[in-house]
């Protein structure tokens, strides 16, 4: 599992930042080139990504280009695609499969390397079309929600209009064989109480990790997302439980604390400890 939990934007015009992003412990960065960046900054935003990943860096750096639709995104795939310190690009307001695979073919085109393709869903239509886009390509590494554009395209007013979208891009990602996706970011920077919660939500529904907007969101995404002690415990028991019981012929067993187990809880149990493994865990019981 090598899926980042957490993943900050940073303006593509603000190259002065893009060190600091790196520094911040974020488990990738994604330089923005689309929304963050006003129309009279484009090129710079552009010039400045293309030079700060002329070469490789420690963490991970994906690129949101511009609207797939849009006339900016063609040099923004001309400056950054063939670049060695580009691990994958962020494709905004995807509607389509056909779009991914539009975009894999101009990327391809332009080099050889065979960049990660993060496709972000923003529209009703595109919710509509998730599973398509999932498996529209092999380059395609994950899906999820752009929830600011989601929600206007819905005409709703908070996060509960957003469930049925999110299970839909939980299932399609799950349905593709990918990993689970992140959660759009949470666009109040101030409200560290109101991301907590969300992410607990999140969380709930099948979502691992979630986009930051802001250095300050990181410590609480990641604590939101990585596994508690007691639920590692309680994977490990479960885990050398059932290795018994395979070694016993049995396919199922009854845990000390009552609990009943079956092949069926492994995949869980294991993607438990592998998160506590690679992130660590909450050091008490969650509330």
């Amino acid at each position: 599992m090598s899926e980042p939990l957490t993943l900050l934007y940073v303006p593509g015009d603000r190259p002065d930042r893009f060190d600091k992003a790196l520094a911040s412990g974020a488990d990738a960065v994604i330089l923005d080139l689309e929304d963050a960046v006003a129309a009279p900054n484009k090129a710079a935003a552009r010039e400045a990504a293309a030079a700060y990943l002329a070469k490789p860096r420690a963490v991970p750096i994906q690129v949101r280009v511009n609207d797939l639709t849009g006339p900016d995104v063609g040099a923004d795939l001309a400056a950054v695609a063939n670049a060695r310190g580009l691990t994958g690009l962020r494709l905004p307001k995807v509607q389509s499969g056909g779009q991914v695979c539009e975009l894999a073919a101009r990327v391809a085109e332009l080099t050889v390397r065979e960049p990660e393709l993060h496709c972000l869903i923003e529209s009703a239509s595109g919710v509509e079309a998730a599973h398509e886009i999932a498996t529209a390509h092999p380059w395609v590494r994950s899906i999820g929600l752009g929830e600011a554009d989601l929600s206007a395209d819905l005409n709703v007013a908070d996060e509960a209009g957003l469930v049925y979208a999110r299970s839909r891009i939980v299932v399609a990602a799950r349905a593709a064989g990918l990993a689970p996706p992140a959660m759009s970011a949470f666009t109040n920077v101030s409200d560290m109480d109101g991301l907590a919660v969300s992410c607990v939500r999140g969380r709930a529904l099948g979502f691992l990790g979630r986009t930051a907007i802001h250095p300050k969101q990181l410590a609480v995404i990641a604590e939101a997302f990585r596994p508690a002690d007691p639920e590692v415990e309680k994977a490990r028991v479960l885990l050398s439980a059932m290795a018994g019981a395979d070694a016993r012929g049995s396919g199922t067993v009854v845990l000390a604390d009552g609990r009943f187990a079956d092949r069926a809880m492994i995949a869980a149990a294991e993607r438990t400890v592998a998160l506590a493994e690679r992130f660590g865990a909450v050091p008490r019981p969650r509330v």
